[in-house]
């Protein structure tokens, strides 16, 4: 068998990032060839993949990089809280910046789940243009972009993606909220007026209905940086396009 030098494991690690002893073994296997043992590990990391496919997902990080957003998803808070980890997602988020193929974005992840034992995945992603806002929670759990119509100072472009992020607005307008959606709201506020007097149960409704959209429409809600303000009081003449949060493990 060939001789494997610790430099020439030390060199696969570094360029790998896998354990020690897969970067023996590899090399092993390649009979001390570089390129045949970063082929072997990669061929391996998909066949890791696989088989931890039907695991469930539990945690994960949102990362913004070069005018994307992404969640990935791993199985534990301890992978999940590896600076290694979280490079990846940034590394991923600009491989979608730059139109990664689906097949590199999966070669990555694969990778991944390689070198941190657990089965990850990019779930979802989203681009924004320059001059929004965006932000990401210091625990990496959470994270928001907010856009506009029109420029708007960098301050309040991030003050307002954080303001997404911990108030987690549903709609943006009174005008986003659908009918169904408005009556579903209505029968179960229903039920919390129902004890009240029967000329006073309506009014008491309307006032329940406009509180519980009030904390849901983003342009009413109080501003987090000064909660005397709404939204459309903060922005004033300028205009919000969309909104994004991402959560990790929300829908």
């Amino acid at each position: 068998m060939t001789e494997i030098s610790l430099d020439l494991v030390k060199e696969l690690r570094t360029k790998t990032g896998v354990s020690i002893m897969q970067c023996k073994k590899a090399l092993e296997e390649a009979e001390g060839d570089m390129e045949k043992a970063l082929i072997n590990l990669t061929k391996k990391s998909g066949e890791i993949a696989a088989k931890k496919g039907d695991r469930e997902f539990g945690a994960g990080v949102i990362a913004i990089a070069d005018n994307v957003m992404v969640e990935f998803a791993c199985e534990t808070d301890f992978v999940a809280n590896n600076e290694e980890f979280q490079a990846v997602a940034k590394q991923l988020a600009t491989m979608t910046a730059n139109n990664a193929s689906a097949e590199e974005i999966e070669a990555v992840s694969a990778e991944a789940t390689q070198k941190f034992g657990e089965r990850t995945s990019l779930l979802r992603s989203v681009s924004f243009a320059d001059g929004s806002g965006a932000y990401v929670h210091s625990n990496n759990s959470i994270g928001s972009v907010v856009e506009f119509d029109g420029d708007v100072a960098a301050d309040l472009a991030k003050g307002l993606a954080m303001h997404v992020a911990a108030q987690n607005p549903r709609y943006m307008s009174r005008e986003d909220i659908t009918e169904d959606e408005m009556t579903k709201a209505k029968e179960v506020l229903a039920e919390e007026v129902a004890n009240k007097p029967a000329e006073m149960q309506e009014k008491i409704l309307e006032g329940k209905i406009a509180s519980y959209f009030k904390e849901r429409v983003f342009l009413e809600q109080g501003y987090i940086m000064d909660p005397s303000q709404t939204i459309a009081q903060v922005i004033g003449d300028a205009k919000v396009s969309k909104f994004t949060r991402y959560g990790v493990g929300e829908a």
